[in-house]
């Protein structure tokens, strides 16, 4: 007796979870049980028992059907929260003020409730919430009948709202000869940093501001403090391609020490220049990434003066929080202190440690 009741409870409970589980009939006829996660007018994505979450293209789902609460998003702007279920082409929503009609076809958003509460989170992260990045690593040291040693070493951490971004970067090379008759000793001391916001005016327009530091002590550049802004143009937006283009106006500090090391005659400049630049990124299939920049600084005060930064730079992930990182960049300037070098050129390679919180 107790074993025919234990079978029937658990038969009970088979047909009660299979009752209440979410179905979706494509227009061929197949049919998926399971919870819906989402459809974003392109594809839906629902979580079944035994081969986890699936993705169907959302043009070939004819009904849905669901006792779970679903948010729902149509074109016209209507929202509706409740369980669905389809008929004659239009997905009803049993809301708490009662049914409401949406056509199918007009449906862009559906989400769950755990996915409904990550997107509000999203769309106004705290301020320590939703940041990406990565530090890179790169050593070199050599002894024998070389003595030399180089460091390598850049920040990256990038906070992405629903309608803005900022974004904290920092770059450092350092490398010396360290042979006893080397001259110069310090072959490379450069180091940079900053912070910039963007923030979305439309889908395609954002404005921007920045300000950004620099030192480079084989150029005598004690610093160069920019302050910044402008707007920007998304001419490509994808999850896999993004391209900028940038125009805007800063105004910029620089601090040169001239003359041989140990001087103390200081070049001191002041002025207000132009900016106009690109920043591209690709991912090529899941495991790597490429982005590139370009910025170029005509003084508006001394015609033909001016400056660029050029940087290009790969990322490939070995695991999750492990990639192998490749970095090449290009720092001109038109008017360095007499008997400095025009163009910094720098190139590192090395482990780069990515992080989420």
């Amino acid at each position: 007796m107790r074993s025919s009741l234990l079978l029937l409870s658990l038969l009970l409970a088979v047909a009660t979870v299979n009752v209440r589980a979410d179905q979706v009939v494509l227009k061929n006829g197949d049919k998926l049980t399971g919870t819906i996660v989402k459809a974003d007018g392109k594809e839906l994505v629902i979580k079944t028992e035994f081969a986890g979450e699936v993705t169907i293209q959302y043009p070939a789902v004819q009904e849905i059907k669901s006792e779970q609460q679903l948010h729902i998003e149509a074109k016209d702007g209507q929202k509706a929260v409740g369980a669905v279920s389809t008929a004659d082409g239009k997905v009803e929503v049993a809301t708490k003020s009662g049914p409401v009609e949406v056509p199918r076809e007009n449906i862009t958003i559906i989400r769950n409730d755990a996915e409904q509460m990550a997107y509000e989170k999203a769309m106004h992260p705290g301020l320590l919430e939703g940041w990406d990045g990565g530090v890179n690593l790169g050593f070199g040291l050599t002894r024998g009948n070389s003595a030399t040693k180089n460091l390598g070493v850049a920040f990256k951490a990038v906070r992405t709202g629903h309608r803005d971004k900022l974004s904290i970067y920092q770059n450092t090379v350092y490398a010396t000869n360290d042979a006893p008759d080397a001259t110069p000793s310090q072959t490379a001391d450069l180091k940079q940093g900053g912070v910039r916001y963007d923030r979305d005016l439309t889908k395609k327009l954002f404005a921007f501001g920045i300000t950004d530091f620099m030192s480079d002590g084989l150029q005598g550049l004690n610093i160069r403090a920019l302050f910044g802004g402008g707007l920007g143009y998304h001419a490509i937006k994808s999850e896999t391609t993004t391209l900028d283009l940038l125009g805007g106006a800063n105004y910029t500090h620089e601090n040169y020490t001239e003359g041989p090391p140990g001087a103390t005659t200081s070049l001191i400049r002041n002025f207000a220049s132009l900016q106009i630049g690109d920043e591209f990124m690709h991912k090529i299939r899941k495991s790597t990434v490429i982005t590139q920049s370009f910025y170029f600084f005509p003084d508006m005060s001394n015609t033909g003066e001016y400056r660029t930064n050029f940087n290009i730079g790969t990322v490939t992930k070995l695991n999750k929080w492990l990639g192998w990182q490749n970095a090449f960049g290009d720092i001109y300037v038109t008017n360095p202190p007499a008997g400095k070098e025009k163009n910094d050129l720098f190139f590192t390679t090395g482990l780069n440690i990515a992080f989420t919180h």
